[in-house]
């Protein structure tokens, strides 16, 4: 706690300091307000279940407007790592449409259907428990809100390191909109994405969309069934429709659906930090039966919301969502002349989910209290099918079935109270949610002889069943110091529910099951700006205590597959992250993303009750940053010209949290794009020219144990560029 006070001082007092002298500085400026071009847009989020300024928000928060996705290429969840810092994306080995996510270094370090993630996900308000398909492109984003640390009270479905929220373009009435956006570059890229905006009266409203995106691979395969790994092949629908038969009510019903057909990602051998190895460009011929993966993930949401006078609100969230996930990998044929692969594995879940959140949202007339109340239920079932082979027993195929029965309910408030005695510039809150998950599981293990396809059940089959709940408070204090600054000290505590492990090294293992973990976070902020809405400069400080933390413990050095889980683990987080921008002239945007992570584990213990805690590691980098650059040129003949840029570096990393001898090393991105608007006489259309990763670096986004000492690794994408199309009306 004390530590926690200083690093909160800390960060007061330095943005005391430069509170102080930026506001003597801006008084030397011309008193002139500048011009509409010469000011930062504000931002508005829904990240306290209403629409609030970005500025207003005591949160340690990133959004990204549509603009912002557009410039950046954004078009699903991998895409953001490179503009947030602290906020860790890498494809799970198993699976590259499984997408693994840390925030503030807490995330999930498996994909197992018993397991939930340690950062929620958010589409339209709906919670996706799944981080199989994640990868999937989402056909129109008009917002990404990325929350850094515990959201235990209004996101408290396990959302302990933090949330990021998706939010898509609402249809809109009595208005005819259609856009067509195309984009062509190498590795015979090819995306489309197609909306179009059809009102019907005065009162209804739909909005469709379709994406098709393909792109070939990086590594070829000589071997059988595919051609390249890392294939990219996605398509997504999304159906929108809106009806406000009044201003006091309104509802809107959605469809989405995501299909992915991408081919495995390459595993290569890699030595450990820091050698690398070279970017392959094919793999082993010897590989056999390497299938696309085969991915859908779609759902079903009802959003309803009555007005009961001007300042209170009821709204009913009700969602129904459903993944289908086949996937399979060779690791490593061929290696030292063997022909099969050091293990092969292929998996099937198949999970479905039902939602229903209510929440009150409301103000007294005078806006002096704001709250929100709500009620949520969630049901999960589910099934995974998997195989696995070993070069260690390479004519027998371990098989595991699993299947999950979860129901959980919470009850959650929160208030914010601005006294009138101090003109409202004071700001207090308080919430908390109370929470209850039971979590319900069965495995059953089996071999399979491959030459006569003879399946041996094990006997022991398991079967678990728990409950467990928490209470998890938030408190803020917030002050406004003028219009355009304000500070805030914030408390919070996240929670995730215990569960079971499909990978345990024995039955009873499995049936004991693990308990839930807590994290506590005490954190310390500026937001302002200054020089009429030129200069943003927000700043926090954080320091969290870590819980009960569930553990990954291998089991077996020869098979990574079996590991056991404990709640072992207590340790202590702490950092900072900035977050800045400044419109330096007419038309020219600087930007500037910073963090410092500070991740330790103070104590693990292994079964003996030793401390091994010198062992571990958190899988995220102790510095990050981006640095983004947007300059609007005046008109030519031939139209606007608008440049943008962004370059993002990341410290060495851990990328197994019992391995310490796993890291990958330090790299940066760089990103461009160049676009002309506004032509005569094509006013409707923008074209722009693209690139990514535009130094061809090569790196790693991730490394990891494969077993008898041999390490695999993934490789981020080589150089893509090409050129966009853009039409709209």
């Amino acid at each position: 706690m004390t530590k926690a006070l200083s690093v909160c001082a800390r960060v007061l007092l330095g943005s005391t300091a430069l509170i102080a002298a930026t506001g003597a500085w801006a008084q030397t400026a011309p008193e002139t307000p500048p011009a509409p071009g010469n000011q930062l847009e504000d931002v508005v989020v829904t990240a306290q279940k209403r629409l609030e300024s970005l500025q207003n928000t005591p949160l340690s928060i990133v959004a990204l407007t549509s603009a912002d996705l557009e410039k950046n290429g954004v078009h699903n969840i991998t895409d953001l790592q490179t503009l947030v810092p602290n906020l860790q994306l890498s494809a799970h080995p198993n699976s590259g449409v499984t997408t693994l996510i840390a925030i503030r270094g807490i995330g999930a370090t498996d994909d197992q259907i018993t397991q939930d993630p340690g950062a929620a996900i958010y589409l339209d308000g709906v919670y996706v428990a799944r981080s199989q398909g994640l990868a999937m492109d989402v056909a129109d984003i008009q917002r990404v809100e990325v929350l850094r640390g515990p959201q235990g009270t209004l996101y408290g479905r396990n959302a302990k390191a933090g949330a990021v929220n998706f939010i898509t373009v609402p249809p809109k009435l009595g208005e005819f909109g259609f856009k067509e956006d195309l984009t062509l570059g190498n590795r015979s890229n090819f995306g489309s994405r197609t909306m179009v905006n059809i009102p019907v009266g005065q009162t209804i409203a739909v909005r469709l969309s379709y994406l098709y995106r393909a792109m070939d691979g990086f590594v070829a395969n000589p071997g059988s069934n595919v051609a390249r790994y890392g294939d990219i092949r996605r398509q997504a629908w999304r159906a929108d429709v809106l009806w406000q038969p009044s201003d006091a009510f309104q509802a809107r019903y959605s469809y989405d659906r995501s299909n992915i057909g991408d081919t495995p990602a390459y595993v290569a051998r890699a030595p450990l930090y820091p050698a690398v190895t070279p970017l392959p460009t094919t793999g082993s011929g010897l590989v056999s039966g390497l299938n696309p993966n085969d991915v859908t993930a779609q759902g079903h949401s009802l959003l309803l919301t009555l007005n009961l006078d001007e300042n209170v609100a009821l709204k009913s969230i009700t969602a129904y969502r459903a993944i289908s996930n086949f996937q399979n990998e060779n690791f490593l044929p061929g290696l030292g002349g063997n022909p099969l692969p050091v293990f092969r594995n292929s998996s099937l879940i198949e999970q479905h989910q039902w939602s229903e959140e209510l929440q009150l949202v409301g103000n007294t007339p005078d806006k002096s209290l704001e709250y929100v109340a709500g009620f949520y239920y969630f049901a999960e079932s589910g099934n995974l099918s998997s195989g696995t082979v070993t070069s260690q027993a390479p004519t027998v195929s371990s098989i595991n079935g699993s299947t999950i029965d979860n129901k959980a309910y919470a009850f959650f408030g929160q208030a914010t109270w601005s006294p009138a005695a101090l003109d409202g510039r004071l700001h207090l809150t308080a919430g908390g949610r109370y929470s209850s998950d039971l979590r319900g599981a069965t495995l059953a293990r089996a071999t399979q002889t491959l030459a006569t396809g003879v399946i041996v059940n094990d006997p022991n089959v398991g079967a678990g069943k728990h409950r467990y709940s928490n209470f998890s408070p938030t408190g803020v204090i917030a002050y406004d110091v003028t219009k355009d600054i304000n500070v805030f000290a914030r408390v919070a505590r996240g929670y995730q529910t215990g569960g079971f492990n499909t990978r345990a090294s024995s039955i009873a293992v499995f049936n004991r099951g693990y308990g839930e973990e807590t994290l506590t976070s005490w954190e310390a902020g500026v937001k302002s700006q200054f020089w009429d809405n030129r200069i943003r400069f927000n700043l926090t400080g954080f320091y969290s205590k870590y819980h009960d933390i569930q553990v990954n413990v291998q089991s077996d050095p020869t098979n990574p597959r079996i590991v056991d889980v404990l709640n072992a683990g207590r340790a202590t987080i702490q950092g900072v992250e900035l977050d800045a921008m400044a419109r330096l002239a007419r038309g020219l945007t600087l930007g500037l993303n910073y963090a410092y992570l500070d991740a330790k584990y103070n104590d693990v213990r292994d079964a003996t009750g030793k401390n091994i805690a010198a062992n571990f590691r958190f899988l995220s980098p102790k510095n990050s940053f981006n640095i983004n650059l947007d300059y609007q040129a005046l008109a030519t003949p031939i139209g606007v010209f608008t440049f943008s840029g962004n370059y993002a570096w990341q410290d060495k990393k851990n990328t197994a949290s019992n391995n310490p001898a796993l890291i990958i090393g330090s790299y940066g991105l760089a990103n461009a794009r160049l676009t002309l608007s506004n032509i005569p006489g094509l006013e409707r259309f923008r074209f722009a020219v693209w690139g990514k990763n535009l130094t061809d670096k090569s790196y790693y986004i991730s490394n990891f144990q494969l077993g008898n000492g041999v390490q695999g690794a993934l490789f981020g994408e080589p150089r893509t560029y090409g050129l966009e199309a853009i039409f709209e009306f």
